[in-house]
């Protein structure tokens, strides 16, 4: 089960506010905050893309780039017994250990579905 929406290359978070019985979610992957609700999931799902469809429109009109920009550095936390088993692995094959990490993280991008719970 997932619980966002994806629309031209954008994602929308899905949420529900039993208090305000109200669907809602957010647009990620982009530099400003734009959320969008409704009170069924059509609805959710259609305001989603219109606000995805409002926003590149805004940004093509200010001439400014819809996606984030990422840095591509970024901290990552693992125990200290994958950090050394790692590092080891790279010493042996003769790359660093950025390389292992670029070399893992393009293989999960392209096998997602191993993520899933």
């Amino acid at each position: 089960m997932k619980n966002y929406f994806e629309y031209k290359d954008y994602i929308g978070t899905v949420e529900f506010s039993a208090e305000d019985r109200v669907f809602f979610g957010k647009i990620h992957g982009i530099n400003d905050l734009i959320t969008f609700e409704g009170s069924s999931v059509t609805e959710l799902e259609n305001a989603f893309k219109d606000a995805v469809a409002d926003y590149i429109e805004t940004c093509e009109s200010l001439g400014k780039k819809p996606e984030k920009a990422y840095k591509g550095s970024f901290n990552v936390r693992i125990s200290e017994k994958l950090h050394s088993d790692t590092a080891l692995l790279a010493k042996k094959k003769g790359v660093n250990l950025n390389e292992v990490v670029k070399t893992a993280l393009s293989y999960i991008v392209q096998h997602e579905e191993l993520l899933n719970p």
